[in-house]
């Protein structure tokens, strides 16, 4: 592959999610398209399920000889092929458990693959609630993808394949595209990575100042790593406006979190970029484009095991406040969102505490005002509230956090 094509695409230009209900595949096909195993941590790779976010990035490819697209370097026939499109993905638990986890990877996508088994009956509990929730952050270019084809009949996939339509019918994803797949075995790779080369490429605002959402803070520093070698802490996530430059000085918000007397407090914490990496190109600007890491002069025992994960970056002294209070306009769904039977959603109450996942942070709210549809809560943990964004709102249902509606920030 030439050089000069590498540099030109130095970021990716969207970021997609891949989202279902647990044991669909979402990971296996992660692979397939990227040649990336996602679920790299010690705990995952046991369970056999995704917990954290995973990252991937690929360069589809076509050749020009057979006009397969495809995410290697040479095609089967033999013939080298060309970029058409560099993108980045986010591999999201599925399992009922993990729902906080998917909804802050749903704050930084631009676009989704919904992925749903055909050998199982359509939908299943998270695959209704990760299609609601994409909804519900204000995620609307979405591929379905019907996987396992290889495991059934040509009629069964046909009868699954009707029952996904009957699913989203109404939905954002009513007019989705639905691809056939076999991840493990290979069958229409070609066709999905296609298709995924017409999903629109949102506009992207540069002029702003910049907002940077953490989704995966590290120490990548390995033990015994000499002191002069050290690396500073590293942060995983999506620019979503403005422009990162190698040098800028940047704060993280809410930052350090101190409890006093039944009280949390939040001290900013001030560091400089390093360096900015996208894939496997160091950047010396970064634009709102796909999936980021920034490197920063941090001491990485701050950023270690997603300690600064839910944070916002930005330029010193150009971030909106902390906030222990919001306010939001709510949209409240007619039934709950994942449970296995149908249960209706209650009007919220005064003093009610909720789970609200608000860019990439989770934190519980306790209701103290309701007004029609504006409800203000007072937070157990702050964030950082950019007015005008969607949050997902989940309630405690016979012990498991369950999606009941989504509201924007005023």
């Amino acid at each position: 592959m030439a050089k000069e094509q590498i540099m030109e695409f130095q970021q990716p230009d969207l970021n997609i999610g891949v989202v279902g209900h647990i044991d669909h595949g979402k990971t296996t096909l992660l692979q397939r398209i990227t040649g990336v195993w996602a679920s790299r941590h010690s705990e995952e790779l046991k369970r056999g399920i995704t917990i954290k976010l995973g990252y991937a990035d690929s360069f589809i490819k076509k050749c020009s000889k057979c006009n397969q697209f495809i995410a290697t370097d040479k095609c089967k026939c033999g013939n080298k092929a060309s970029i058409v499109r560099y993108v980045s993905f986010v591999d999201a638990p599925g399992h009922e458990m993990l729902m906080a986890t998917m909804l802050s990877g749903a704050a930084i996508i631009d676009a989704a693959i919904l992925l749903i088994a055909a050998n199982e009956k359509c939908p299943q509990p998270q695959t209704k609630e990760h299609l609601i929730a994409l909804g519900a952050k204000g995620i609307k270019n979405i591929i379905i993808v019907q996987n396992k084809i290889d495991l059934l009949s040509k009629k069964e996939v046909l009868e699954n394949y009707k029952e996904i339509k009957e699913f989203v019918k109404g939905t954002i994803a009513e007019n989705a595209s639905i691809i056939p797949v076999s991840a493990q075995k290979g069958v229409n790779i070609s066709e999905l990575l296609e298709e995924i080369t017409k999903l629109p490429t949102p506009e992207r605002d540069t002029k702003s100042n910049p907002l940077f959402f953490i989704a995966r803070s590290f120490d990548i520093n390995k033990p015994g790593t000499l002191v002069k070698e050290l690396v500073g802490g590293v942060f995983g996530g999506t620019l979503k406006q403005g422009i990162f430059k190698v040098g800028y000085k940047v704060e993280i918000k809410p930052g350090l979190m101190e409890e006093k007397s039944g009280k949390i407090t939040c001290k900013t914490i001030k560091t400089t970029i390093s360096d900015l990496v996208s894939g496997k190109n160091h950047l010396k600007q970064a634009m709102p484009s796909g999936s980021l890491a920034i490197s920063t002069l941090l001491d990485p025992f701050l950023s270690k095991g997603d300690a600064l994960a839910g944070n916002i970056i930005g330029l010193e002294g150009k971030l909106p406040e902390v906030v222990y209070e919001i306010k939001i306009k709510s949209n409240l769904f007619d039934k709950v969102v994942g449970a296995k039977k149908e249960i209706p959603v209650k009007d919220l109450e005064m003093n009610e505490s909720l789970l609200l996942s608000i860019n990439t942070s989770v934190t519980v709210g306790i209701i103290t005002s309701i007004k029609k549809d504006e409800i203000t809560f007072i937070l157990k943990l702050p964030v950082v509230a950019i007015k005008g964004s969607n949050i997902g709102i989940a309630r405690n249902i016979e012990g498991r956090w369950r999606l009941v509606g989504y509201g924007v920030i005023e």
